[in-house]
C-alpha cells in the first residue's frame, strides 16, 4: 500500500483534496468515483525529510525480458492474464518492477487492456514495449509479441555488455594516468620547488606551469574542483539539450581510432532490430518508424527517420531516403529495398541487424587491440612530461657550470 494525494471536484462544483492509501493511481480513481467525485488529479506523497530512492531505480534489461518470457509462456500455456501478473509479481526480484507489475495486474482487473495498464508506467515499460503488445492484442497473438520483444530486450542488452566491457580498459587506465598525475604533481614537485628555490634564477616555461598546476592543486584545490563538476555539467547539459545532442551524436560517429565505427555499427544494430521487431508484431509503419527512430540512440539516425516516414506517407519507398543518408551504408539501403519488393521487410531487417551484431563484437575486439598501445603511450607521456618538467632546470645549471 501507498499513500496518495488527490485533487477532485464533486457534482457541484466544489473541489476537495486529501489523502488515501492505496494500492495503485486506478483504485485511488475507483475509490473516489464511488464517492461521487471527479478526479483532477492523482499523486504519490513522499514525506518530506524522506529520500524516495524510486526516483533512481532502474530495472536491467534483463530482469525485464526474463519477466517478459516467462509472462509469454504462462500465456501460451493457458494461464489468465491476471493469473499470470500475479505469479511475475511474486517471481520478480526488482522491487520497482515488482511494484509496476502489481499495479499493472490492478489496473487489468479493473478493466484496462494490458498495453494500456503497461503505458501508465513508462519509467519500466517504454514505447516499444507497449506498442508491440498493443500490436499482439489487436492481432491476438500477445504470446508471440511478448516472445519478440524479450528477444529484443536480451539482444540489446548484449549490445550494451559488450561496448561496456571495451570500455572498462580504457577506464581503468585513464583513471590510473590521473591518479599518477595528481600524486606527482601534489608530493613530488613541491620537492624539486624547493631546490629550485636555491638555484635562482628564472625556471623554464614548462617547469613553472607544473609548479604553477602543482600549487593550484594543493593550495587552491576547491577551484580545481568546481573546475572539473562545471565541466562535466556543462557537456552533460549540451548532450542532453535539444540543440547540442544532433551535434554530439554526429561528433560521436566521427571519433578516431575505429570508435566512431562501433557508435554506428551499434546504433544500426540496433535500428534494424527494433525496426524488424515492430514489423514482425504487426505495428503500423509509419508507427514503427516513429518509435524506431525515437529508440535509435543517435539524433542523426532519428532525423534520418523523419525524412524516411515523409517518403513513406507520400507513397514513396523506406530504402531511398536510406540511399541519401550518410549513416546509413549502401548495404543497408539495398538490402532493404529487397525487403520491400519481396515483402520480406522483417526478416531482411533481421538480418542486417545480424550482421551488424556481428560486426560490432569484431570491431570492439579491434578497437581493445588499438587503445592498449595507445594507454601506455598516454600514461608514458603524462610521467614523462613530469619528469622532463623537473629536470629542464638541472639541466640549465649544468649549462652554467659547464
Amino acid at each position: 500500500m501507498a499513500t496518495f494525494t488527490f485533487k477532485a471536484m464533486d457534482l457541484a462544483g466544489v473541489t476537495a483534496g486529501g489523502e488515501v492509501e492505496a494500492v495503485s493511481k486506478q483504485d485511488v480513481a475507483d475509490q473516489l468515483k464511488e464517492r461521487g467525485l471527479i478526479v483532477i488529479d492523482i499523486a504519490h506523497k513522499y514525506r518530506s525529510m524522506e529520500l524516495n530512492l524510486q526516483l533512481f531505480a532502474r530495472v536491467k534489461a534483463n530482469d525485464l525480458a526474463i519477466s517478459t518470457r516467462q509472462l509469454a509462456t504462462m500465456v501460451s500455456s493457458g494461464m489468465t492474464l491476471l493469473k499470470a501478473l500475479f505469479v511475475l509479481e511474486n517471481q520478480a526480484n526488482s522491487k520497482l518492477l515488482k511494484g509496476s507489475i502489481a499495479a499493472v495486474r490492478h489496473d487489468v482487473e479493473a478493466g484496462l487492456l494490458l498495453s494500456d495498464a503497461l503505458e501508465r508506467h513508462p519509467k519500466v515499460f517504454g514505447t516499444l514495449y507497449v506498442s508491440m503488445v498493443r500490436a499482439g492484442e489487436t492481432g491476438g497473438v500477445l504470446e508471440e509479441s511478448l516472445l519478440r520483444i524479450a528477444d529484443q530486450l536480451e539482444k540489446d542488452a548484449s549490445l550494451r555488455r559488450q561496448v561496456r566491457s571495451a570500455m572498462i580498459y580504457p577506464t581503468l587506465v585513464i583513471s590510473f594516468a590521473v591518479i599518477v598525475m595528481l600524486a606527482l604533481v601534489a608530493f613530488l614537485i613541491p620537492v624539486f620547488e624547493n631546490v629550485f628555490k636555491q638555484f635562482g634564477g628564472n625556471l623554464p616555461t614548462l617547469t613553472k606551469f607544473m609548479v604553477g598546476f602543482s600549487h593550484l592543486l594543493t593550495r587552491q584545490w576547491y577551484v580545481l574542483i568546481f573546475f572539473v563538476i562545471a565541466s562535466v555539467g556543462s557537456v552533460l547539459y549540451f548532450k542532453r539539450s535539444k540543440w547540442g545532442r544532433p551535434h554530439w551524436d554526429a561528433f560521436k560517429l566521427r571519433v578516431p581510432m575505429k570508435i566512431g565505427d562501433v557508435v554506428q555499427k551499434v546504433a544500426l544494430a540496433r535500428w534494424s532490430r527494433t525496426l524488424s521487431s515492430l514489423v514482425s508484431a504487426g505495428v503500423p509503419i509509419i508507427q514503427a518508424l516513429e518509435i524506431t527512430g525515437k529508440t535509435s540512440g543517435n539524433a542523426v539516425m532519428e532525423n534520418a527517420m523523419d525524412s524516411v516516414i515523409a517518403s513513406v506517407k507520400s507513397g514513396g519507398t523506406i530504402a531511398e531516403p536510406l540511399r541519401e543518408s550518410s549513416v546509413f551504408p549502401p548495404m543497408v539501403s539495398q538490402m532493404v529495398g529487397v525487403g520491400e519488393e519481396t515483402g520480406a521487410l522483417d526478416s531482411m531487417l533481421t538480418k542486417i541487424a545480424e550482421f551488424y551484431e556481428d560486426e560490432v563484437a569484431a570491431a570492439v575486439k579491434a578497437l581493445t587491440s588499438i587503445m592498449e598501445p595507445a594507454m601506455i603511450i598516454l600514461v608514458g607521456g603524462i610521467v614523462g612530461v613530469i619528469v622532463i618538467s623537473m629536470y629542464l632546470p638541472l639541466f640549465k645549471v649544468y649549462d652554467q657550470i659547464k
